[in-house]
Protein backbone atom coordinates (compact mmCIF):
# COMPACT_ATOMS: atom_id res chain seq x y z
CA UNK A 1 0.00 0.00 0.00
CA UNK A 2 0.79 3.71 -0.90
CA UNK A 3 0.73 5.62 2.42
CA UNK A 4 -1.33 8.87 2.29
CA UNK A 5 -0.08 12.50 3.35
CA UNK A 6 -0.98 15.54 3.59
CA UNK A 7 1.84 17.76 1.75
CA UNK A 8 1.51 21.44 3.07
CA UNK A 9 2.18 24.07 0.11
CA UNK A 10 2.69 27.49 0.69
CA UNK A 11 -1.10 28.90 0.34
CA UNK A 12 -2.89 25.25 0.09
CA UNK A 13 -2.70 21.75 1.09
CA UNK A 14 -2.44 19.04 -1.27
CA UNK A 15 -3.52 15.02 -0.56
CA UNK A 16 -1.12 12.68 -1.13
CA UNK A 17 -1.92 9.33 -1.90
CA UNK A 18 -5.24 8.96 -2.99
CA UNK A 19 -4.29 8.84 -6.43
CA UNK A 20 -0.76 9.60 -8.35
CA UNK A 21 -0.28 13.30 -9.06
CA UNK A 22 0.96 14.82 -12.37
CA UNK A 23 3.93 17.11 -12.11
CA UNK A 24 4.44 19.11 -15.80
CA UNK A 25 7.61 19.84 -16.98
CA UNK A 26 8.14 23.30 -18.10
CA UNK A 27 11.80 24.17 -19.82
CA UNK A 28 12.67 27.71 -19.81
CA UNK A 29 16.23 26.52 -20.77
CA UNK A 30 18.13 26.87 -24.03
CA UNK A 31 19.97 23.42 -23.06
CA UNK A 32 17.99 20.85 -21.55
CA UNK A 33 18.50 17.68 -22.30
CA UNK A 34 14.80 16.74 -23.72
CA UNK A 35 13.59 20.49 -24.92
CA UNK A 36 16.03 22.26 -24.59
CA UNK A 37 15.36 25.79 -26.78
CA UNK A 38 12.08 24.67 -27.05
CA UNK A 39 10.10 27.33 -24.79
CA UNK A 40 12.55 30.26 -24.34
CA UNK A 41 9.83 32.62 -25.55
CA UNK A 42 7.89 33.78 -22.27
CA UNK A 43 4.72 33.35 -24.67
CA UNK A 44 5.49 29.85 -25.79
CA UNK A 45 6.26 28.48 -22.72
CA UNK A 46 3.14 29.73 -21.34
CA UNK A 47 1.09 28.53 -23.96
CA UNK A 48 2.92 25.06 -23.05
CA UNK A 49 2.22 25.32 -19.97
CA UNK A 50 -1.77 26.21 -20.01
CA UNK A 51 -1.95 23.06 -22.43
CA UNK A 52 -0.10 20.55 -19.66
CA UNK A 53 -2.62 22.46 -17.33
CA UNK A 54 -5.49 20.98 -19.86
CA UNK A 55 -3.98 17.86 -20.89
CA UNK A 56 -4.41 16.85 -16.44
CA UNK A 57 -1.27 18.27 -15.05
CA UNK A 58 -2.08 18.58 -11.06
CA UNK A 59 1.16 20.78 -11.17
CA UNK A 60 3.77 22.53 -13.11
CA UNK A 61 7.57 22.47 -12.37
CA UNK A 62 9.46 25.22 -13.84
CA UNK A 63 12.82 25.75 -14.10
CA UNK A 64 15.03 28.06 -16.00
CA UNK A 65 18.88 26.34 -15.46
CA UNK A 66 19.60 23.00 -17.11
CA UNK A 67 21.33 20.34 -14.44
CA UNK A 68 22.02 17.90 -17.47
CA UNK A 69 25.53 15.78 -17.48
CA UNK A 70 28.37 18.07 -17.62
CA UNK A 71 26.57 21.48 -16.54
CA UNK A 72 28.35 23.61 -14.14
CA UNK A 73 26.29 24.83 -11.21
CA UNK A 74 26.89 27.86 -9.40
CA UNK A 75 29.17 27.20 -6.03
CA UNK A 76 31.18 24.88 -7.88
CA UNK A 77 34.81 25.53 -8.76
CA UNK A 78 34.35 24.88 -12.91
CA UNK A 79 36.56 22.33 -14.70
CA UNK A 80 39.14 23.63 -16.70
CA UNK A 81 37.35 23.23 -20.04
CA UNK A 82 34.16 24.86 -18.64
CA UNK A 83 36.32 27.75 -17.19
CA UNK A 84 35.17 31.05 -18.68
CA UNK A 85 31.52 29.42 -19.41
CA UNK A 86 29.80 30.44 -15.64
CA UNK A 87 26.64 28.76 -14.71
CA UNK A 88 23.54 30.70 -15.06
CA UNK A 89 22.70 33.52 -12.95
CA UNK A 90 20.14 34.19 -10.51
CA UNK A 91 19.37 37.13 -12.30
CA UNK A 92 19.29 35.29 -15.75
CA UNK A 93 16.92 32.61 -14.29
CA UNK A 94 14.30 34.86 -12.91
CA UNK A 95 14.66 36.73 -16.39
CA UNK A 96 13.67 33.11 -17.95
CA UNK A 97 11.34 32.45 -15.45
CA UNK A 98 9.37 35.03 -13.99
CA UNK A 99 7.50 35.90 -17.03
CA UNK A 100 6.59 31.94 -17.42
CA UNK A 101 5.30 32.39 -13.46
CA UNK A 102 3.36 35.17 -13.82
CA UNK A 103 1.63 34.11 -16.95
CA UNK A 104 0.39 31.20 -15.76
CA UNK A 105 -0.76 32.65 -13.21
CA UNK A 106 -2.56 35.28 -14.79
CA UNK A 107 -4.29 33.17 -16.97
CA UNK A 108 -5.59 30.21 -14.16
CA UNK A 109 -4.77 31.67 -10.72
CA UNK A 110 -5.44 28.50 -9.29
CA UNK A 111 -2.35 26.76 -10.64
CA UNK A 112 0.28 25.08 -8.62
CA UNK A 113 3.63 25.98 -9.59
CA UNK A 114 6.85 24.68 -8.49
CA UNK A 115 10.41 26.34 -9.43
CA UNK A 116 12.70 24.07 -10.15
CA UNK A 117 15.87 26.01 -8.77
CA UNK A 118 18.72 25.66 -6.04
CA UNK A 119 19.50 29.47 -5.88
CA UNK A 120 18.10 30.93 -2.64
CA UNK A 121 17.46 34.20 -4.09
CA UNK A 122 15.77 32.71 -7.41
CA UNK A 123 13.23 30.68 -4.77
CA UNK A 124 12.45 34.05 -2.55
CA UNK A 125 11.32 35.88 -5.57
CA UNK A 126 9.39 32.93 -7.69
CA UNK A 127 7.19 32.15 -4.23
CA UNK A 128 6.41 35.94 -3.87
CA UNK A 129 5.58 35.60 -6.90
CA UNK A 130 2.91 32.83 -6.49
CA UNK A 131 5.07 29.94 -6.78
CA UNK A 132 3.99 27.37 -4.60
CA UNK A 133 6.19 24.90 -4.49
CA UNK A 134 10.54 24.86 -4.59
CA UNK A 135 12.02 21.80 -6.10
CA UNK A 136 15.97 21.56 -5.23
CA UNK A 137 17.68 18.90 -7.36
CA UNK A 138 20.81 19.61 -4.56
CA UNK A 139 18.56 18.86 -1.66
CA UNK A 140 19.92 22.30 0.00
CA UNK A 141 23.44 21.43 -0.59
CA UNK A 142 24.52 23.54 -3.21
CA UNK A 143 23.66 27.15 -1.31
CA UNK A 144 23.28 27.33 2.08
CA UNK A 145 21.32 29.50 1.95
CA UNK A 146 18.35 27.98 0.72
CA UNK A 147 17.34 25.43 3.75
CA UNK A 148 16.49 28.70 5.66
CA UNK A 149 14.74 30.62 3.25
CA UNK A 150 12.65 27.81 2.17
CA UNK A 151 11.68 27.78 5.89
CA UNK A 152 11.07 31.30 6.40
CA UNK A 153 9.00 31.38 3.25
CA UNK A 154 6.70 28.37 4.48
CA UNK A 155 6.36 26.65 0.94
CA UNK A 156 6.54 23.01 -0.28
CA UNK A 157 9.97 21.32 -0.88
CA UNK A 158 11.20 18.89 -2.90
CA UNK A 159 14.07 17.45 -1.35
CA UNK A 160 16.20 15.25 -4.25
CA UNK A 161 18.96 13.29 -4.04
CA UNK A 162 22.13 13.67 -6.58
CA UNK A 163 25.19 12.28 -6.30
CA UNK A 164 28.05 15.12 -6.84
CA UNK A 165 27.69 18.02 -9.04
CA UNK A 166 27.05 17.06 -12.83
CA UNK A 167 30.21 17.93 -13.86
CA UNK A 168 31.63 15.35 -11.70
CA UNK A 169 28.60 12.52 -12.75
CA UNK A 170 30.15 11.15 -15.63
CA UNK A 171 34.11 10.20 -13.43
CA UNK A 172 31.86 9.11 -9.94
CA UNK A 173 32.56 5.41 -9.09
CA UNK A 174 30.34 2.28 -9.22
CA UNK A 175 28.50 2.54 -5.63
CA UNK A 176 27.28 -1.23 -5.23
CA UNK A 177 25.15 -0.13 -2.46
CA UNK A 178 22.52 2.94 -4.10
CA UNK A 179 19.49 2.13 -2.63
CA UNK A 180 21.35 2.30 1.08
CA UNK A 181 23.06 5.21 0.18
CA UNK A 182 20.12 7.05 -1.22
CA UNK A 183 17.71 6.30 1.75
CA UNK A 184 21.05 7.25 4.47
CA UNK A 185 21.65 10.90 2.59
CA UNK A 186 18.16 11.77 2.15
CA UNK A 187 17.75 11.24 5.67
CA UNK A 188 20.57 13.70 6.13
CA UNK A 189 19.63 15.89 3.93
CA UNK A 190 16.05 15.82 6.00
CA UNK A 191 17.55 16.57 9.07
CA UNK A 192 19.45 19.67 7.73
CA UNK A 193 15.29 20.91 6.29
CA UNK A 194 14.35 20.14 10.02
CA UNK A 195 16.93 22.00 11.64
CA UNK A 196 16.96 24.77 9.51
CA UNK A 197 12.74 25.06 10.24
CA UNK A 198 11.27 23.57 7.65
CA UNK A 199 8.24 22.01 8.87
CA UNK A 200 7.61 18.23 7.96
CA UNK A 201 4.77 18.22 6.41
CA UNK A 202 6.32 20.44 3.83
CA UNK A 203 8.41 17.78 2.51
CA UNK A 204 8.47 15.67 -0.71
CA UNK A 205 12.03 13.43 -1.55
CA UNK A 206 12.80 12.38 -4.76
CA UNK A 207 15.41 9.66 -5.40
CA UNK A 208 17.15 11.60 -8.56
CA UNK A 209 17.00 8.99 -11.14
CA UNK A 210 20.15 9.64 -13.24
CA UNK A 211 21.20 12.43 -11.27
CA UNK A 212 25.08 11.00 -10.33
CA UNK A 213 23.00 7.55 -11.21
CA UNK A 214 25.19 5.35 -13.62
CA UNK A 215 22.83 3.90 -16.17
CA UNK A 216 22.44 0.17 -14.67
CA UNK A 217 21.81 1.92 -11.07
CA UNK A 218 18.71 3.30 -12.13
CA UNK A 219 17.25 0.10 -12.38
CA UNK A 220 17.75 -1.31 -8.64
CA UNK A 221 16.32 2.31 -7.60
CA UNK A 222 13.28 2.25 -9.26
CA UNK A 223 12.72 -1.78 -8.35
CA UNK A 224 13.22 -0.87 -4.88
CA UNK A 225 11.51 2.42 -4.71
CA UNK A 226 9.44 1.85 -1.30
CA UNK A 227 12.70 1.14 0.59
CA UNK A 228 12.65 4.81 0.74
CA UNK A 229 8.88 4.75 2.66
CA UNK A 230 10.39 4.09 5.98
CA UNK A 231 11.62 7.65 5.88
CA UNK A 232 8.46 8.77 6.63
CA UNK A 233 8.02 10.79 3.65
CA UNK A 234 5.98 11.17 0.17
CA UNK A 235 7.91 9.99 -2.86
CA UNK A 236 7.97 12.07 -6.15
CA UNK A 237 10.00 10.19 -9.43
CA UNK A 238 11.00 11.88 -12.44
CA UNK A 239 12.31 9.16 -14.78
CA UNK A 240 11.24 11.27 -17.86
CA UNK A 241 12.80 11.00 -21.12
CA UNK A 242 16.30 9.93 -19.24
CA UNK A 243 19.26 8.73 -20.32
CA UNK A 244 18.61 5.08 -18.88
CA UNK A 245 15.71 4.46 -20.53
CA UNK A 246 16.86 5.66 -23.93
CA UNK A 247 19.48 3.67 -23.77
CA UNK A 248 17.43 0.63 -22.55
CA UNK A 249 15.25 0.88 -26.03
CA UNK A 250 18.35 1.36 -27.96
CA UNK A 251 19.70 -1.77 -26.75
CA UNK A 252 16.50 -3.71 -27.89
CA UNK A 253 16.24 -2.10 -30.80
CA UNK A 254 19.66 -1.30 -32.11
CA UNK A 255 19.19 2.33 -33.08
CA UNK A 256 19.89 5.70 -31.09
CA UNK A 257 16.63 6.80 -29.39
CA UNK A 258 16.51 10.52 -28.86
CA UNK A 259 14.88 12.27 -25.79
CA UNK A 260 11.75 13.13 -27.90
CA UNK A 261 10.84 9.21 -28.68
CA UNK A 262 11.11 7.96 -25.15
CA UNK A 263 7.39 8.08 -24.19
CA UNK A 264 6.85 4.67 -24.37
CA UNK A 265 9.65 3.87 -22.03
CA UNK A 266 9.19 7.02 -19.59
CA UNK A 267 5.27 5.51 -19.25
CA UNK A 268 6.61 1.92 -18.05
CA UNK A 269 9.11 3.85 -15.75
CA UNK A 270 6.70 5.56 -14.19
CA UNK A 271 3.88 2.76 -13.44
CA UNK A 272 6.36 1.20 -12.02
CA UNK A 273 7.32 3.92 -9.50
CA UNK A 274 3.98 4.43 -8.84
CA UNK A 275 3.63 0.39 -8.08
CA UNK A 276 6.11 1.31 -6.01
CA UNK A 277 5.04 3.62 -3.82
CA UNK A 278 5.62 7.35 -6.05
CA UNK A 279 3.05 9.71 -4.82
CA UNK A 280 4.14 12.07 -7.47
CA UNK A 281 5.29 11.76 -11.13
CA UNK A 282 7.46 14.09 -12.56
CA UNK A 283 6.78 14.19 -16.57
CA UNK A 284 7.18 15.93 -20.46
CA UNK A 285 4.24 14.06 -21.76
CA UNK A 286 1.23 14.56 -19.49
CA UNK A 287 -1.74 13.30 -21.37
CA UNK A 288 -0.20 9.86 -21.92
CA UNK A 289 0.95 9.58 -18.27
CA UNK A 290 -2.52 10.79 -16.97
CA UNK A 291 -3.84 7.72 -18.49
CA UNK A 292 -0.93 4.98 -17.78
CA UNK A 293 -0.92 6.38 -14.26
CA UNK A 294 -4.92 6.14 -13.47
CA UNK A 295 -4.15 2.01 -14.58
CA UNK A 296 -1.35 1.79 -12.12
CA UNK A 297 -3.70 3.32 -9.30
CA UNK A 298 -6.36 1.16 -9.86
CA UNK A 299 -3.92 -1.97 -9.73
CA UNK A 300 -2.32 0.11 -5.87
CA UNK A 301 -6.28 0.09 -4.86
CA UNK A 302 -6.78 -3.95 -5.94
CA UNK A 303 -3.97 -4.82 -3.64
Amino acid sequence: MRPRYRWQLRSRSLVLGERTLILGVVNVTPDSFSDGGSFLSPDKAVEHALRLLEEGADMLDLGGESTRPGAHVSGEEPAPETRGKPSVSAEEELRRVLPVLEGVLRARPEAIVSVDTYKSTVAEVAVAAGAEIVNDVSAFQWDCQMAPVCAALKCGVVLMHTRGTPEQWRKLPFEPKLVSLVEHELANRVQVALEAGVERARIVLDPGFGFGKNFEQNYPLLAHLEQLQQLGFPLLAGSSRKSFVGRSISQRTGQDTPPSSRLYGSLAAMVAAILHGAHIVRVHDVKASVEAAAIADEVLAAT
